[in-house]
């Protein structure tokens, strides 16, 4: 039985990295991967009792997996709500300068905090969509976008819902979220600046933007006021688990409806309805939201915890620490993986392998490690997958222009780390 359930995670993982080669969705790939290995755990077992834990073990595993997914579905939709009002135009909005190496710094800035309250993906999207409409040149447009990458990475890496690992590390009680900012912020502010730092002395981008900016609409009431409550809204999601001490998806779903209210009083019918401005509800936003993903996290996630239910990760964790004897360097090669392999399954598969206290510093370097690792390849994390498809940035010109940036940021911040705490 632990063969077989070995071989089928195995199995569902490489196709899950292959998805690009295979054509294969990973959504499609985890969920078998998942299903396959509890069903094959069932199978085996051969009394009505053993049967009864597996089902108890399956319905606790379900309840720790659905807390997770659906606080993302909470913000995502929060998210969705905030774009159909136009409220991300304030973001472009604040930009002035046209004089290239600024524009990187306040771009990357931007990135790295508007990541800590949405999340690394949802702010790539976004600040993309500015770049596209204030840098027509596609070489600099490129430089532009990898280093939004990197920086929305780093930003997601210090806070509890900047990154779906850090959100997983949060809502399973391994990190607290003021001591994950108080040990994070300046590892991942390392991580974005060293590679600022690099590019502005050596003149990479000196010079202005030849080109005009896009003519700025005025900025309607609505778009501001949508945009900063629902900041607003997801900075209180930490403050409410805090004093309440409720799970996190409660005080998500809690942020969820007040502007679902919100936005029914708000009368959204007003809006005329066509095909490219749809009304901004709340049920147009669930409808946008990436469902895919969401099922991607339940499969891979019901793998891990029937990795964990045979032991598996508890002796993977064991050769672990007999082969890298000191916690940091496993974190440090976790990280370093998460370029080429999905850092949902490694920081999932890392909780089943340690039994470690609340904030122990193990778990702050595998939020930092898995938050920016990612970074050191395009196909390494999904801000990274987002903008290759978006903007059809090469593997190639990736890897010869950025990695190394992205991995001397990356071990300046894991320096950082490992001397401070």
């Amino acid at each position: 039985m632990i063969l077989a359930v070995t071989l089928v995670f195995v199995l569902g993982y490489l196709m899950i990295i292959f998805e690009h080669a295979l054509k294969i969705d990973k959504a499609v790939s985890a969920l078998l991967a998942g299903i396959s290995c509890w069903t094959i755990i069932a199978l085996n077992q051969m009394s009505v009792e053993a049967s009864e834990h597996i089902g108890e073990d399956l319905a606790h595993a379900f309840s720790e997996i659905s807390s997770i997914l659906f606080f993302l579905m909470g913000a995502m939709t929060i998210v969705e709500l905030i774009d159909l009002h136009d409220g991300f135009q304030v973001i472009q909005h604040w930009i002035k300068t046209r004089k290239k190496i600024v524009l990187l710094v306040v771009l990357s800035v931007i990135a790295f905090f508007l990541s800590a309250v949405l999340d690394n993906l949802t702010t790539t999207i976004v600040m993309i969509s500015i770049v596209r409409k204030l840098v027509y040149h596609n070489e600099d447009r490129l430089w532009f976008v990898s280093f939004i990458v990197i920086a929305a990475n780093a930003g997601g890496a210090w806070s509890p819902i900047g990154d779906v690992t850090t959100t997983m590390l949060w809502n399973n009680d391994r990190v607290s979220s003021l001591h994950l900012v108080q040990h994070l912020f300046i590892p991942s502010l390392l991580n974005m600046l060293i590679p600022l730092l690099i590019v502005l002395f050596s003149g990479r981008l000196n010079g202005h933007l030849s080109d005009s900016p896009t003519s700025q609409e005025h900025l309607h009431i609505s778009a501001k006021f949508y945009f900063w409550t629902g900041i607003l809204l997801l900075l209180s999601v930490p403050l409410f688990k805090a004093y309440t001490h409720l799970p996190p998806f409660i005080a998500m779903m809690a942020a969820l409806a007040i502007l679902w209210l919100i936005s029914e009083i708000d009368h959204p019918y007003k809006f005329p309805e066509t095909k490219e401005s749809p009304k901004p509800t709340v049920r147009k936003a669930l409808s946008r939201i990436e469902i895919p993903s969401i099922l991607f996290f339940f499969g891979i996630l019901l793998a891990i915890s029937a990795l964990e239910k045979i032991g598996q990760l508890e002796q993977l964790g064991a050769a672990l620490d007999q082969y890298i004897v000191h916690p940091e360097f496993i974190a440090l090669t976790l990280g370093i993986l998460s370029a080429v392999i999905d850092n949902v399954p490694l920081v999932a598969g890392a909780m089943g392998m340690y039994e470690l206290p609340l904030d122990h510093v193990f778990w702050h370097q595998i939020a930092y490690a898995a938050g920016t690792g990612g970074s050191i390849l395009i196909i390494g994390s999904a801000a990274g997958v987002a903008a290759m498809g978006i903007e059809k940035i090469s593997y190639p010109w990736y890897f010869k222009k950025i990695s190394l940036l992205a991995l001397l940021g990356y071990l300046a911040g894991w320096i950082y780390l490992y001397f401070h705490f």
